[in-house]
């Protein structure tokens, strides 16, 4: 069984630090839990912090957080999703974790008529070069918690005063720009309802 939580818009380290107690606390009877959230505006720093180039702008807060990867951004009008799993009750690897999450977005995306990819070099999906979705994981005790993220209806200038998770000159783009009408809301519960699903399958 999966629980889901709508959340609404939260503050990231309130969040990110109830994902760590709830994660502190499991019991090999917990049951898995997906979060739904917007953030206010913030940088988030990874795990993987080596030659990261720090944000080139100083109004928006950054938070040095556990989950893998490098620097990437939230903000209101982007969907989050954090999924806080037994992986070892579920018997995945985190490779095939990302294979679901990744599928997820990208068949969420097709459903609106928009074709997308995962990249073997970069986790994250792709529509074309520009990246619309992005993941970060941490593992502790074969459980996880952190997540996904996919621009919405979002202010994409924030991204062009970082390298996007790690990758200088990386393209972002939002589903508004791609023809999807759809707003925050109605996207974050397809897209749970999409993840779910393939969690439930595995």
């Amino acid at each position: 069984m999966i629980s889901q939580r709508h959340l609404g818009r939260t503050d990231y380290t309130v969040t990110w630090h109830a994902m760590q107690a709830f994660s502190a606390a499991r019991t090999p009877d917990s049951p898995d839990e997906l979060w739904l959230t917007e953030h206010p505006p913030v940088y988030t720093l990874g795990l993987n912090r080596r030659a990261v180039a720090m944000p080139l702008r100083d109004d928006i807060p950054l938070v040095l957080t556990d989950r893998g990867g490098k620097i990437t951004y939230h903000g209101p009008g982007q969907v989050v999703l954090y999924l806080l799993l037994d992986l070892k009750r579920r018997g995945l690897s985190i490779r095939q974790l990302v294979d679901r999450m990744e599928g997820a977005v990208i068949g969420l995306l097709a459903v609106h008529g928009v074709s997308a990819q995962g990249r073997a070099d970069a986790p994250g999906v792709y529509v074309g070069d520009a990246k619309i979705a992005s993941l970060g994981l941490r593992l502790k005790h074969g459980c996880c918690y952190h997540g996904l993220s996919l621009n919405v209806d979002m202010d994409l200038a924030p991204f062009s005063a970082i390298d996007p998770c790690g990758y200088r000159g990386l393209a972002v783009t939002r589903t508004r720009d791609l023809g999807i009408g759809a707003d925050v809301e109605t996207l974050g519960a397809q897209l749970i309802e999409c993840v779910t699903r393939r969690l439930q399958a595995s």
